[in-house]
């Protein structure tokens, strides 16, 4: 027997890309014998495993260690199983002093009787640690212990696979380091336990999912209830992606705590081994492949647009050719490759279409005309699929909510060492997340569209033809009014970048389409020229390692909750500053200040700033580099030392070459915004009078989309503000408006808009004095060289702040006229409203006395 290993969220047999998708059942725990055995006798673990292998199981689940006996008859019968090494976790065992190496010793034999035999599936360091117990410690020192079972167990059995059994009241316990995620779920509403397992794929990240127990009580809910049941709890694990199930359990026969359990019976057969219909429901269920659950199968065309990808088309079309769905096309479309990229792909059953290089959108665009399916799925020419990846998007789009459907993309488990150090190091193509469901973005390797909703947007910006089309489409869609679903399951494995000049170009072109981007979705974008998401980015190297998420649990008032999420804090901007590429500059410019410490003494201060803030970038890069799980048992050769040194490097790299691109695309922070023309910064009022009353909302919003189009960085004032928006043509300066209403009769209306300027944050005041101060005592010191250097950069920055004050105030005044226009408005002054405001009171006056007249 092969063992499994892990690709991706899915078990593989060793040396085949076939998925071992895990059909098991529960075994045990049992009375333990007059030898201290805790399983039946031979005979009878021989005729229960034998049925288990004619019903469709393919796993076995032990809650104790099984002798080496039970595992030969797994063999016999190419039953797999999940060891459990059992240890005293329903007590504060951390506490008790010489417990914790009494249980790594137990689980480390535990491991050691088992070794080696092929019937092992994988090894459970752990069941359910009670939520109580994990409350008391802390989840840490409970994360931190796991880990060490973990470690023992890799010791014993270095080839294994090693996983936890978790459960929804510790959810939140982080454990990334895992082979495989386990929970044991029994949610007894389908949609309820669709929602939950959306959100458990995101908290297993790229490692497989596997409910290592579901079931219902036979006799609460009768046998009937429960075969049904069975049935629908096995579907949702299928259709939602999960690496496999396990029904508990396989007999009524439970034996717990001391005492044959008789009050549940959650068996597909009884305590005499009689079937009951819950065991034909389950192997029925169990042999379904995700295809076999749609009811009608979408035509999906499968687009690969390639350029010079000789080395990688052929394991791509390879894996494409093996999919498994029912009615499927593949689309390749060569764009002007100068190596043998078509002539491979003519050995395939595929439509090849050759063009002119143009560039990546156009490629796309001439798939998408050529299509005859109602679904286009892109995969990149370096990466293939997962068999059942078609099924998986297909599925998704079943509940028609969606217009796109993407998903992840991992490195393949034969990858190099350069390629699993680029893996981990930032800036990869990633999807960002609104909920579980939900995306905001997904990456252009792993991407699916309905082929109306593609069309009805005009396809692919074709000025994007390297990096970016993906980001553009996804923001189009959405602007449409088209929703991005993520399906965790519908996996690609994507090769990376496999030496240090690709990664360096790779992150070259990713600047370029940022700036590319900035021009065409100002309002994506703050005032540092980066986009603001709404989701959350899934991928490496996000923070700081000494600012690593802080996560708040849910536990419930006194520690109630049945589903115990953990809750993440953000950060606030400081924080985020040392990770974006113009901290280079930041460096950039207190080295000018440090530099002129040669003229002048006083200003080697500025050394151990200098010194600091290249640290952060260490520090950034080592804290990357350490925090990253490396493939176990990797063939590449590399030591993880050398993988290490790798991923730190290219943490400095990434930054730097992310802003080589920017500033060549002139996405800096310099960079104008804006209308044409400044206006004095000053605080200024304008009155509108209307005939036609709108809501003083709408006036708002249609003023922040009027200074969008002109790239103006907008944000919105919050509930205890006394501003409504801040506009800001740069990073020093903006204004701030306020704006009011006065109601008239007939509907009419005089609309007051107060503008002021926004003066810069306290750390430019403060740098502005320290700059300010140095540059006084430089004068009185006689050195006018270093004077005459602080001053101009003083004046150099005050003068952009009234310059951006200037803009962003213009444009504000801009941007009212055309709303003025816009509303048959007419501009008043202010003794003019005030005239106007006394005609109209006068008016309601009147009306009022007609009123009372008329009563």
């Amino acid at each position: 027997m092969r063992r499994p290993h892990v690709g991706g969220k899915f078990l593989y047999l060793e040396g085949h890309r076939f998925t071992f998708r895990v059909r098991g059942v529960t075994y045990g725990t049992f009375r333990p014998d007059a030898e201290g055995v805790q399983f039946p006798a031979a005979s009878r673990v021989a005729g229960d495993f034998a049925a288990m292998a004619h019903s469709g199981f393919n796993t076995v689940r032990t809650y104790t260690v099984p002798p080496r006996w039970l595992l030969d008859e797994a063999e016999r019968n190419e039953l797999r199983v999940i060891v459990g090494l059992p240890w005293e976790q329903h007590i504060t065992f951390i506490d008790d002093p010489g417990r914790p190496d009494q249980i790594e010793e137990r689980v480390a034999a535990g491991a050691r009787a088992c070794a080696g035999h092929p019937a092992v599936l994988c090894y459970a360091v752990g069941n359910e640690i009670p939520a109580p117990i994990v409350r008391w410690h802390g989840r840490r020192k409970i994360e931190r212990f796991i880990r060490r079972l973990y470690d023992a167990v890799k010791r014993e059995d270095p080839g294994s696979l090693v996983t936890y059994v978790n459960y929804p009241t510790t959810e939140y316990l982080q454990l990334p380091f895992l082979d495989l995620h386990c929970f044991n779920v029994f949610l007894e509403e389908p949609e309820a336990l669709k929602r939950y397992l959306a959100r458990l794929h995101n908290i297993s990240g790229d490692k497989p999912l596997i409910l290592t127990e579901i079931g219902l009580d036979s006799r609460t809910n009768g046998v009937d209830g429960q075969a049904k049941s069975v049935a629908w709890q096995i579907d949702a694990t299928i259709r939602s992606g999960c690496a496999g199930a396990v029904v508990f359990a396989w007999t009524d026969e439970w034996y717990r705590g001391g005492d044959e359990i008789r009050d549940w019976d959650f068996g597909l057969t009884d305590r005499l081994r009689r079937p009951k219909p819950a065991l034909w429901s389950a192997s029925r269920a169990l042999r379904r492949r995700p295809a076999d659950l749609l009811a009608r199968p979408p035509r999906i065309s499968v687009a690969v647009c390639a350029y010079n990808a000789e080395e990688t088309i052929g394991e791509c079309l390879d894996g494409i050719s093996n999919l498994n769905y029912p009615d499927y096309e593949v689309i390749v479309v060569d764009d002007g490759s100068t190596d043998r990229t078509a002539e491979i792909a003519e050995t395939f059953l595929v439509k090849l279409y050759r063009s002119e290089n143009m560039g990546l959108s156009n490629a796309r665009n001439v798939a998408l005309s050529r299509v005859t399916g109602d679904i286009i799925a892109y995969i990149d020419s370096d990466a293939y699929p997962d068999p059942d990846w078609l099924a998986y998007l297909a599925e998704a789009y079943s509940s028609g909510e969606f217009a796109a459907v993407g998903g992840p993309n991992v490195l393949p488990r034969e990858s190099g060492g350069m390629e699993e150090c680029v893996a981990n190091a930032p800036g990869g193509p990633v999807h960002v997340l609104l909920d579980d469901e939900l995306a905001e973005h997904i990456p252009g390797c792993n991407m699916s569209f309905r082929v109306g909703a593609l069309q009805a947007i005009g396809g692919f910006d074709t000025q994007f033809k390297i990096a970016g089309d993906d980001v553009d489409v996804c923001w189009r869609i959405q602007d449409a009014g088209g929703v991005i679903g993520f399906k965790a399951a519908a996996m690609v494995f994507h090769h990376s970048r496999d030496t240090l000049r690709e990664y360096w170009k790779q992150q070259l072109n990713y600047g370029r389409a940022e700036a590319m981007l900035e021009r065409e979705w100002p309002e994506k974008y703050n005032e540092f020229g980066h986009p603001t998401w709404s989701g959350r980015i899934y991928g490496t190297g996000r923070m700081l390692p000494f600012m690593v998420r802080r996560w708040r649990v849910y536990y419930g008032v006194r520690g109630s909750a049945p589903f115990q999420p953990a809750l993440e804090n953000g950060h606030g901007r400081v924080g985020v500053l040392p990770l974006m590429p113009e901290w280079y500059l930041t460096i950039l410019a207190i080295a000018g200040l440090a530099a002129l410490g040669a003229i002048w003494a006083p200003l080697l201060v500025f050394v151990p700033i200098l010194a600091a803030t290249v640290a952060v970038l260490a520090i950034q890069a080592v804290g990357g580099a350490r925090r990253v799980e490396l493939a176990k048992g990797s063939a590449s050769g590399w030591s993880d030392r050398r993988k290490r040194v790798t991923i730190a490097c290219l943490y400095i790299l990434q930054p730097l070459a992310r802003l080589t691109g920017r500033i060549g695309y002139n996405l800096t922070p310099w960079r104008r915004r804006g209308v044409m023309g400044i206006a004095f910064p000053r605080p200024r009022r304008i009155s509108l009078w209307s005939e036609r009353w709108e809501a003083p909302h709408t006036w708002l919003e249609k003023l922040e989309c009027q200074l969008r189009k002109h790239r103006v960085v907008i944000r919105t004032g919050g509930p205890h503000d006394r501003w409504d928006l801040e506009a800001w043509c740069g990073l020093l300066g903006g204004v701030r408006a306020l704006l009011t209403s006065e109601e008239h009769s007939q509907g009419r209306q005089l609309v007051r808009l107060r503008i002021w300027p926004r003066w810069p944050p306290l750390s430019f005041v403060i740098c502005s004095i320290v700059l300010g101060s140095l540059a006084v005592a430089a004068a009185l010191d006689g050195a006018w060289i270093v004077f005459g250097a602080l001053a101009l950069l003083g004046v150099l920055a005050y003068a952009r702040l009234f310059f951006e004050q200037g803009a962003a105030l213009r444009s504000v005044e801009t941007c009212t006229l055309v709303l003025r226009e816009r509303f048959n408005a007419v501009a008043v002054e202010a003794s003019e409203t005030s005239e106007s405001a006394e005609e109209a009171q006068q008016e309601l006056a009147f009306e009022a006395m007609r009123q009372v007249g008329h009563r």
